[in-house]
Parts: C-alpha cells; structure tokens; sequence
C-alpha cells in the first residue's frame, strides 16, 4: 500500500506540474483528493492492514495528501493572481483623461417666464386656473359679448372643428368658466395661463400656435386705478423697479373701456434705441374693465360688481425680456438657442 501510495504521490505532483488553470485545477482536486479520488479508494483498503501497519500507511497517506492539497494551493494562487492582473490590465483607468459628462436639462425660456409671471401674480394674491384647449364657441366668443356674425371676431380667425367647436383664440374662455363655476362670489382674482390658436402666418412676431397668460379681478369698487398699480407692480417686478407703464386707448368687445399697455424700453430707460425703435416705449398687453354684458351673462350684477381683465402673450415678454428677435425660436428645439437659457 504504502508503494501505490507513492505512486499516486508522483503520479499526482506530475499531471498538477503541467495544469493550465483553475477549472483544470479543480477537476485534479476531485481527481486524487474528492470523497472517490483516488486517494480516498486507496486509504479504505486500510481495514486490512495489521495494528502495526495502520498508523504508517496513515502517517504516510496524510503526507500524500498534505503535498497534493500545498501544490493545488499554490496553483490555486498563482491562478487567481493571474487572473486578477489580467483584469486589472483590461480594465485600466486613465484618471489623467477628462471625463464624461452627462448633459443637464433645463426649463424652456417660455416655461421660465410662465413660471417668473405665475409667481409674480400668486405673490399678489391670484390664483392659476385651466381650461380646455378644444373649446365651445359660446365659450370662445358669445359668453364674452362676440354673438355670431360679430364684426370683431374677424380680429381672430380661428380654427373651427364643428360649427359649435374650435380651437380657443384666447385663454379668457377660462374667466367666463371661471365665473360661472363661483356663482356670482367675490372675490375673483385669477390668472389664465395656456396655449391658443389662431389662423395666422408664420414669421418672425407671429405664429398660429402661441401662449397667453389673462388676469380677471371681479369685486365691489374696482376701478381702473386698480387695473393700472396692478399692471406698475407686474411691470415693475418682471422688467425692473425703474419701469414705467403707458395705457392707451384701444378696443376689446369684451372690455370697456379698453387699453393697449406700453412699458418703457428697458434697454434705453425710455431714450430711444433700437429695440424699442426710436419711441421709448414696448408695447407688452392689452387690458380694460370687464364689460358689464359680460359680467351679466356669468352671473354677476354689474350695478354691484366690476373688474378687470388685462391679457399677455407669453412669447412677446420672453422675446423682450431676452431680447429674442424671432418667435420661431421658440418653436424649433434648436439645442444652440435653448442652451443659452440653461442658467438664466
């Protein structure tokens, strides 16, 4: 016993000398050392073996066993250093390289300014009310004193899906919505923020898809005194304290009376340049007390109540504000354009 015992000793060492790695390692580990290896077969045949002769076959076969179990280690060692560093080879870190960086998204000039606005009016009290896109006609037109075959609904060609059905002009169907739903209460103080549609040619100060934000002020006692310092602060907030405001006369069927709304150019303090044209003045938002018609027709007695209602296009502040000469910027997902707006 003792000679096979050598045997597989040499026969063992030899075949672990040439291994080439860790699966062929393992499969030799089973091989001689497994619960049937091949020493194991050997060490059972110990039963037969006389008193004397037990504790040398054990002492020489746990010898066989320690010099197979020190070389499959140091294999085993060997193997995985040189898999380690192979790995460290292929997955090599350049930290001298720049590194990569993942572009950051940012809010659309429009929405910052939707937003800046907001924030201007909810400061003051106003709340931020919705309505829908696809709109009634009543809506759209006759709840806001423009029955059918109006002349002035001529100023907004509009997109009709039904007779009765179309694409909203403006966002003041939202007040008259609003009206109703309060039910002659006061006080209502609300903007309208939204998208509106119109039958209009692209260039570069119009296009058939823009936003408008609308502001309505219903209570006891409101005058245009109210309608004016209400439209100063906005101004005053969104372009600078020193901006000055100009109201002129103008017509709205659903207004009466009725003002175009000028700021003073920021770019020159009122001097005359050439975003403002030579005049001093920009032209920002159209305004007025909300016609007594109107109000009747959602409710409200316009012998005990009035208010006011001032519009804006949300485009026409942005391109002021950021000094855009083209509406269609807006519009074309150009990254070289929104880019700049990342950190404003």
């Amino acid at each position: 016993m003792r000679e096979r015992l050598e045997a597989l000793r040499t026969e063992a060492l030899q075949e672990l000398a040439g291994v080439s790695g860790l699966p062929e390692l393992n499969e030799l580990r089973v091989k001689y050392l497994g619960k049937k290896g091949a020493l194991t077969e050997i060490l059972r045949g110990m039963g037969g073996l006389s008193a004397e002769e037990r504790p040398v076959i054990g002492q020489v076969g746990n010898e066989v066993r320690a010099a197979i179990e020190e070389v499959i280690g140091r294999k085993q060692e060997e193997f995985q250093q040189a898999e380690t560093e192979a790995r460290l080879r292929e997955e090599t870190i350049d930290v001298t390289l720049p590194g990569r960086t993942s572009a950051a998204g940012a809010l659309h000039p429009l929405s910052k300014v939707i937003q800046e606005i907001e924030d201007i009016f909810i400061g003051m009290g106003y709340t931020v009310e919705e309505g829908p896109e696809v709109e009634q006609d009543y809506y759209n037109f006759e709840a806001l004193n423009l029955p059918k075959n109006h002349p002035a609904r001529d100023m907004q060609d509009s997109f009709y899906i039904t007779e009765d059905i179309l694409m909203r002009t403006h966002t003041s169907p939202v007040q008259v919505r609003t009206m109703e739903r309060k039910k002659g209460e006061v006080p209502v103080k609300i903007i309208c923020p939204g998208k509106v549609y119109r039958r209009d040619d692209d260039d570069a100060t119009h296009s058939h898809v823009f936003t408008q934000i609308e502001g309505l002020v219903i209570d006891r006692n409101i005058r245009m005194s109210d309608l004016k310092g209400t439209l100063l602060q906005f101004v005053r907030e969104m372009f600078g304290p020193n901006t000055q405001i100009r109201m002129r006369p103008s017509f709205f069927p659903f207004t009466e009376p009725s003002a175009e709304v000028d700021v003073s150019c920021f770019g020159c303090g009122g001097h005359g340049c050439r975003i403002c044209k030579q005049t001093g003045w920009l032209e920002i938002l159209g305004s007025g007390m909300v016609h007594p018609r109107v109000l009747e027709m959602a409710g409200y007695d316009p012998s005990e109540y009035s208010g006011f209602a001032f519009g804006m296009g949300v485009e026409r502040i942005a391109m002021l504000k950021y000094g855009v000469d083209d509406i269609r910027h807006f519009y074309t997902n150009d990254l070289r354009f929104l880019r700049q707006f990342a950190r404003v």
